[in-house]
């Protein structure tokens, strides 16, 4: 009974461990940071307002740099590749803004997961831009990141990768407006991400689970080495 609890509890360790290593199979599977919102909804507690984003893009050659903007609390990235702006004769830098829309969209047939937010900049995309929105674990997973020019819509639904990181949504854009992660208001569950809170303690459980179970057809073979070994001293000293 020691030896199987001895090999439970390393098992378990083991699990842990792996968890905390990055990068690796188990990164972004601890909980994200406290999510920032403009209207949190009633099973929020302590709430922070969310911040705004400010970049200055160099423009070189007539040519604008790489570069990501991104809110100081790190809820909102858009990446720029080289040449991603329609520069303007004797433009020297391009500004982007990312501002968090107040009071909240609430549009008909969707609900939205993320704040909306304002993203601006003194050009306009010659290439698509790189999306990151990054949802709390407290709310339903969206299916889709959705755009508009103005807050009061039209919201266009512009997609989502099918891969990205636990708790965040991912998306290219090749104009910039109003942006927020939501889905449908009539679907009984959002299509094509799953709900990633839902099935957490599922995915830990199966993972512990295969851990211990790939323990005991060792454990069984050392018993046998045992105690063919225990048999054979038993016939020497005879």
């Amino acid at each position: 009974m020691e030896k199987a609890a001895l090999l439970a509890a390393a098992a378990i360790l083991y699990a842990v461990a792996a968890w905390t290593v990055a990068p690796g199979f188990y990164d972004g599977f601890t909980p994200p940071q406290p999510y920032n919102f403009v209207c949190p909804p009633p099973q929020v507690g302590a709430n922070q307002q969310p911040t705004s984003g400010h970049l200055v893009v160099k423009v070189i050659g007539g040519v604008s740099d790489a570069n990501s903007a991104f809110t100081d609390d790190g809820q909102v990235v858009i990446g720029f590749l080289p040449g991603s702006f329609n520069v303007k004769p004797g433009q020297t830098t391009i500004t982007v803004e990312i501002t968090p829309v107040s009071p909240c969209p609430k549009p008909a047939g969707l609900r939205f997961s993320t704040n909306a937010y304002h993203i601006t900049a003194d050009a306009t995309l010659a290439k698509p831009a790189t999306l990151v929105m990054i949802y709390s674990n407290l709310t339903t997973d969206p299916s889709f990141v959705y755009r508009a020019q103005t807050p009061d819509g039209p919201w266009e639904n512009i997609g989502a990768a099918s891969q990205a990181r636990l708790w965040t949504i991912d998306t290219k854009t090749s104009t910039l407006g109003y942006f927020a992660a939501g889905f449908p208001s009539n679907a009984v569950a959002p299509s094509g991400r799953g709900s990633g809170q839902q099935i957490l303690p599922f995915i830990v459980a199966a993972l512990i689970a295969a851990v211990l179970l790939a323990g005991v057809p060792l454990t069984i073979i050392r018993r046998r080495q045992a105690a063919a070994g225990g048999g054979a001293d038993d016939e020497e000293e005879a």
